[in-house]
């Protein structure tokens, strides 16, 4: 796919995430079965998401929802409409926190099923060369 958004600003325009909420930075790949991000937003002390001076691995969820959304506007053009996370499984946390991770946060999706009204993702969350976090999410189109 051609025309990936190479910033957080593009990705700001294609998601509802806005400001420093949008913690995406680039799109490193696309097409019609997933997408890869990369983020550096976890190492940011004003990250939204910290809690107590850190930010916890489940926080990871965020990022892998973002890559999501961000992957059903670039495929449907938002034609389908707003989705929502209706449900995850077997979601595996494999680290404590995300701000201690030295390096980007590579974040993939995969479109497991597509129905009318909603979709089943696969996703990671990687970093270091290991993997933090991993699951499925289960998205309903409004």
């Amino acid at each position: 796919m051609t025309g990936l958004p190479a910033s957080r600003e593009a990705i700001a325009r294609l998601v509802p995430h806005q400001g420093a909420m949008c913690l995406l930075d680039r799109v490193e790949a696309s097409d019609a079965e997933g997408i890869a991000c990369v983020a550096t937003s976890h190492r940011d002390a004003t990250n939204p998401l910290r809690r107590d001076g850190m930010l916890p691995a489940i926080c990871g969820l965020e990022y892998a929802l973002q890559a999501m959304a961000l992957h059903g506007a670039l495929t449907d053009g938002g034609a389908q409409g707003v989705g929502f996370l209706a449900g995850l499984t077997g979601v595996t946390l494999a680290a404590e926190r995300l701000d201690t991770v030295e390096g980007p946060l590579h974040i993939t999706a995969t479109a497991l099923a597509r129905e009318s009204r909603g979709f089943i993702y696969g996703f990671a969350v990687n970093g270091e060369g290991r993997a933090l976090l991993s699951g499925r999410g289960t998205v309903v189109l409004a």
